[in-house]
């Protein structure tokens, strides 16, 4: 029996175990099951107020109904915080809500918020603060939002925070989130962190916090690596000549050619591209003024990407570092196909030893384990064709 024909978090949790697909583990099951607490609080909030049209987002004035709190789950890397998350989602009744990466999430509000100030400029409003009808247009999206991989490192991201979540909580956002790092640690040592610490305290007042400390790193247990991680420096090119091979199988023979996606009024250059497949350097992706956005966008038209002569990396590439943290982040969330050839194997591309990217890299070096492994490959090609129809949506 499929596990999304279940009603709850545990019960999924539970079939998976029983399939062989999870080994029990005592963390996860009390995740699966404060997962199913928070997801009878949404349908019973649901359910008492759905006869209006936005439900107790608008409730009379002496209704003291709150709406629930949110959950904000962190731990290790690969400990399984993701994938119960995914079923909470699956499972939580509400038309209106919104499963995303939290970098996809904040590069749409920056873009609305742009394009209220260019209504504003040309007269179409005249309203000068934009991040309440922002707010607004989000919510009535979707007031249930989940976040993957909540992680602030850029400093845009940091601002708008407090101002766009405290719309959003007021209009009865429930928040539930995935991260690697308590609260309290976000965005740290970043520029004009005191400008960042009243959202820590905003969300504390609107989620609860829990730990997950499962018992190991799971990905790398059901890991079955098939040849699409290539190291480079070996002899005679090996890596390079695994690449070109493996572009030869994927493309079938197919014509090959540079393209240009348009993103948001610009165009993101593609070196080469052929059947459902491109191919960049890691310069042209992570050297090159490229966001989430645009890796959301590659991902969206290709079903695999190559990413030729990733270096080890280290304080002084630490902006290529974010972005390359970022770009797998994107690639793993849509299950995107990726080959890769690299000058160390993931554990060891990143070797600065401050900044929030030495602690970071240790989920993209785990991805990258797990994005070789046959469970996830097979995941890549049986999710393509929806992950590339909502991700287009999203764009």
């Amino acid at each position: 029996m499929s596990w999304k024909k279940l009603d709850t978090v545990e019960s999924a949790y539970v079939a998976r175990v029983a399939s062989g697909e999870f080994t029990e583990d005592p963390a996860q099951a009390r995740l699966a099951r404060r997962l199913d607490v928070l997801l009878d609080e949404v349908s019973s909030k649901r359910l008492a107020t759905k006869s209006s049209a936005l439900g107790w987002l608008f409730a009379r004035k002496g209704n003291s109904s709150k709406p629930p709190r949110g959950l904000y789950v962190h731990g290790d890397v690969g400990r399984g915080k993701t994938v119960l998350m995914d079923m909470f989602y699956e499972m939580v009744p509400a038309r209106r809500k919104r499963r995303a990466h939290f970098h996809d999430f904040m590069a749409d509000a920056h873009a609305r918020i742009h394009a209220h100030r260019q209504k504003l400029k040309s007269g179409e409003t005249s309203e000068a603060d934009p991040v309440p009808p922002v707010a607004e247009e989000l919510i009535k999206e979707a007031w249930v939002l989940c976040f993957d991989e909540f992680s602030v490192t850029d400093i845009a991201d940091a601002m708008l925070l407090s101002r766009l979540f405290e719309q959003l909580f007021k209009r009865g956002c429930v928040l539930v989130a995935t991260s690697n790092v308590e609260p309290s640690d976000l965005y740290r040592d970043g520029l004009n962190r005191q400008l960042f610490l009243p959202f820590i305290a905003l969300l504390k007042n609107h989620v609860n916090i829990l730990s997950l400390d499962a018992r190991t790193d799971y990905r790398m247990e059901t890991t079955a690596r098939l040849p699409v991680y290539h190291l480079l420096g070996g002899a005679e090119d090996e890596g390079e000549d695994a690449m070109d091979r493996a572009w030869e199988r994927v493309t079938a023979g197919k014509l090959s050619a540079p393209e240009q996606l348009r993103v948001r009024g610009r165009d993101v250059a593609v070196p080469l591209a052929g059947a459902g497949a491109a191919r960049f350097s890691f310069a042209d992706l992570c050297e090159a003024p490229l966001g989430a956005a645009d890796y959301a966008a590659i991902a969206a038209r290709y079903h695999t990407v190559f990413v030729d002569r990733a270096p080890v990396m280290g304080q002084a590439g630490r902006n290529a570092a974010k972005r390359f943290i970022i770009l797998i982040d994107t690639l793993y969330d849509r299950k995107t196909r990726l080959f890769i050839s690299a000058a160390a194997e993931p554990d060891a591309l990143y070797q600065g030893s401050s900044g929030t990217e030495s602690f970071e890299f240790a989920r993209t070096a785990s991805r990258l384990n797990e994005m070789q492994g046959a469970a996830y490959l097979e995941a890549s090609r049986a999710g393509q064709a929806s992950t590339v129809s909502e991700t287009r949506q999203e764009l």
